[in-house]
């Protein structure tokens, strides 16, 4: 039974067509996974279909009903649900109170808190993500938030779920327990979009593949019997080549660039504070930290990106103690990946050139006596867009224009930039927090070729990742963050996707010493 059919969508942002002439259907009980490179349509087609966006052509039908365009409300009642990627809650409500929020009269005398608690937990529990109902949006980590938006949607019953990187902050565990949800659910007569960049779990979930590339509809297939290659080929129109970590590379390493021990700080606004974490990062050497969200990542990133002060220990890169002045770290050089690249890595409203230099307003190349070296900006700015492949804007249009992908290599493009002209001509330390979330496999592939060449050339990376797959692809050793705590980074052949999943659960000790593998 058809529930849900598309039919000729096209919408157009001035000159950018986002979506032309597009033609889908989903079956009752189906998983239809939607695939595409960062800017390919997806997420216009899909907003389309919630309505927050108004198709300029085209219709589309619920159960055989024309759905009137432009109107959310509308979609909700005809039982479609959605989980966007960027997150739309309330940060001064709680999590109850989102979830709630729109699902009951506004002439109702008292709101049933206590039953829709109860129906929330049951749910949060069936689907292994674990919410505190009465904490506040605005406190919780962005890998929380997207629990929520999970929890919303089906707390509303809907028929029709649209899935954006489900999985993107769970653990491999909770990630097979939602698989195993998901199957009930659409033997039940659920149907499900299901977009990811995770092709393994495309492969695993989805019934048909559907792929856009530059707005059009190039691809519907079966997913029995498709591969992976296959389908990277089909969303960048080429063949795509994974990167990985050459094992005799990571063996030559330099002396210790970052010292972490007993390190603590105090509890910030998102996730868990860091209690006595002991890490070092060589140069030369790729260190990854995974875990799920929430746990003291945020922490970890703020420290080393000189936003956090630590409370306790000793902090050193090169030799040096440094205190929470952002200045000083970039002056190092430092470079910093965000976790969040629309809100901490670029300023939306500002333009490709001025986001190039936000972190070098103190160098004289760039600006003297207050006043920006416009040319000098723009040039560097023009070389890091063609360097880093930066596509979907000129020098003067807004960052806020930017696909996904091309942002994060702006941002990436930015942090690398900051040692050149340094002895080694690449940053001193790099650190990449969550690099490529919610990237497509060609962006994906981008991003690592260049933090695994700034490796080679001597930098000493960090990379905080809940991409479990992202790791080991790209670590030399891997340690695990739970509750604060990290324990000690281990090689990469140490550890395996089972015992990542466990320990990042809190079901493995940490080893004694959190300095193994480091060569003195």
């Amino acid at each position: 039974m058809t529930v849900l059919r598309l039919q000729g969508i096209t919408k157009r942002f001035g000159s950018l067509v986002a979506n032309d002439n597009i033609s889908l259907s989903l079956q009752a009980g189906e998983v239809l996974a939607l695939l595409g490179e960062n800017g390919a349509g997806k997420s216009t087609l899909v907003s389309i279909l919630f309505g927050h966006y108004v198709a300029d052509a085209g219709r589309i039908e619920v159960q055989g009903l024309t759905l009137p365009p432009g109107q959310p409300w509308a979609a909700l009642n005809a039982g479609i649900g959605m989980v966007h990627q960027h997150f739309t809650l309330a940060d001064n409500l709680s999590v109850l109170d989102n979830v709630m929020l729109g699902t009951e009269s506004m002439w109702r005398l008292s709101s049933r808190r206590q039953a829709g608690r109860q129906r929330l937990l049951s749910l949060a529990g069936r689907f292994g993500l674990a919410v505190d109902p009465h904490a506040q949006v605005g406190s919780l980590s962005v890998g929380e938030r997207q629990r929520v938006e999970i929890l919303k949607a089906l707390y509303r019953g809907a028929r029709i779920l649209i899935l954006d990187e489900p999985t993107a902050v769970l653990t491999p565990q909770e990630s097979e327990q939602l698989f195993n949800t998901l199957n009930t659910l659409v033997k039940d007569g659920l149907a499900v979009i299901f977009i990811s960049h995770k092709l393994d779990e495309v492969l695993r979930v989805s019934t048909r593949v559907a792929v856009l590339r530059g707005g059009k509809l190039v691809a519907e297939c079966a997913a029995q019997g498709t591969t992976k290659a296959e389908l990277a080929a089909l969303m960048v129109g080429r063949e795509v080549k994974a990167a990985r970590r050459d094992p005799l590379a990571a063996s030559v390493k330099g002396p210790v660039v970052l010292q972490c021990e007993g390190v603590h700080t105090d509890q910030g606004q998102h996730g868990k504070a860091l209690q006595g974490v002991d890490l070092a990062v060589q140069a030369g050497e790729i260190v990854a930290v995974a875990g799920v969200s929430g746990n003291g990542q945020v922490a970890l990133a703020e420290l080393l990106h000189g936003l956090r002060p630590a409370s306790k220990g000793r902090l050193t890169v090169s030799g040096q103690g440094l205190s929470a002045q952002p200045r000083d770290w970039v002056a190092l050089p430092v470079a910093r990946i965000p976790e969040d690249r629309h809100a901490q890595g670029v300023v939306g409203d500002l333009s490709l050139w001025e986001n190039t230099i936000t972190e070098r307003l103190f160098d004289r190349r760039f600006a003297r006596w207050g006043w920006v070296r416009r040319a000098a900006a723009r040039a560097h700015a023009q070389h890091i867009i063609e360097r880093f492949d930066v596509r979907g804007g000129g020098l003067d249009s807004p960052a806020r224009r930017l696909s996904g992908g091309n942002m994060q290599k702006l941002v990436l493009g930015r942090a690398l930039a900051l040692g050149e002209g340094s002895k080694l001509g690449v940053p001193t330390l790099i650190v990449a927090a969550q690099p490529t979330w919610g990237l497509d496999i060609g962006a994906v592939a981008f991003v690592h070729e260049r933090l695994i060449q700034a490796a080679e050339q001597g930098s000493a990376v960090l990379l905080i990742s809940e991409d479990l797959d992202e790791i080991l692809a790209l670590a030399d050793r891997i340690a695990v963050m739970h509750e604060g705590q990290l324990t000690a980074a281990r090689h990469r052949q140490d550890w395996t996707l089972a015992t990542l999943g466990l320990a990042m659960a809190g079901s493995v000790a940490a080893p004694a010493t959190a300095t193994e593998g480091v060569s003195t």
